[in-house]
């Protein structure tokens, strides 16, 4: 069976999977590059799309049964069959904008508080316990509720014929995304394999931004699906213990490494 299909399968089968996606300049044209990854396997795709045509074609996500670590993109959210776990990392961002630049206390003690719980994770070797996890969850939900207060949805006699959802400020759109999506924000907390943050995919896609830096642009949609097999077989093979010239000595002679095995 090649690599990438068994990388493919093992993601599938994974119970936690880390998605990221970042632009790529392929012959001067704005295209997509699209990562799935956990900590043994790595599978990047190229696509001239950023959406669900995209992470539908990879063959990966439409199939996918566990929990799924992401930043919040939309259409991540259309894949039903899996458990959905929010980055914190990009919380804590936002809520530091809400308070220093909209001046939002709510944001000051959510970010506090999802401090608090990540700490009390850590030191509670991964996992809160049912008792202490309630306690925050309802903390969480008190704060919350004092945000509406403060930061409140727009006033509908605004409207002025308008039809639609109007519009929300940065602050208001990341007080309902807390709100709304409590279970996959607070996940972290009782379930050990998941983390508080998407770190992982982030990490594994970093090195495709530091080859648009330095050599600007792939010429072709050829070359970027080389680059991700690739970064996708090399970042791998590192995650199993197996050294950047060791992969390549087994790639050069036909074999497979023996975690594939």
């Amino acid at each position: 069976m090649p690599f990438e299909q068994i990388t493919i399968d093992k993601l599938i089968h994974a119970p936690l999977l880390h998605v990221d996606e970042t632009g790529i300049n392929v012959s001067g044209k704005k295209n997509w590059l699209h990562c799935a990854t956990n900590a043994s396997w790595t599978y990047f795709f190229a696509h001239q799309k950023r959406g669900n045509e995209a992470t539908d074609a990879a063959g990966i996500l439409p199939l996918y049964q566990g929990i799924l670590c992401h930043d919040h993109w939309k259409p991540y959210y259309r894949y039903e069959l899996c458990s959905h776990s929010l980055c914190n990392a990009h919380h804590i961002r936002e809520l530091t904008r809400a308070w220093e630049q909209d001046e939002q206390q709510w944001a000051k003690n959510i970010e506090a508080l999802l401090k608090d719980i990540n700490k009390a994770v850590h030191e509670s070797n991964g996992k809160l316990e049912e008792k202490q996890a309630n306690v925050y969850r309802e903390e969480y939900r008190r704060q919350l509720r004092l945000a509406e207060s403060e930061c409140p949805p727009p006033d509908e006699n605004e409207r002025k014929g308008k039809r639609g959802r109007l519009k929300r400020s940065k602050s208001r759109n990341l007080l309902e995304r807390l709100i709304n999506y409590e279970e996959d924000v607070l996940r972290f907390m009782e379930n050990e394999i998941v983390p508080f943050t998407n770190n992982q995919g982030e990490r594994d896609i970093r090195m495709t931004k530091v080859h648009q830096k330095i050599s600007g642009c792939f010429r072709s949609m050829e070359g970027a699906d080389m680059f991700c097999r690739i970064r996708g077989y090399l970042s791998t093979c590192r995650k199993n213990e197996v050294t950047s010239s060791q992969a390549l000595a087994m790639l050069f002679e036909g074999e497979l490494p023996s975690f594939c095995r």
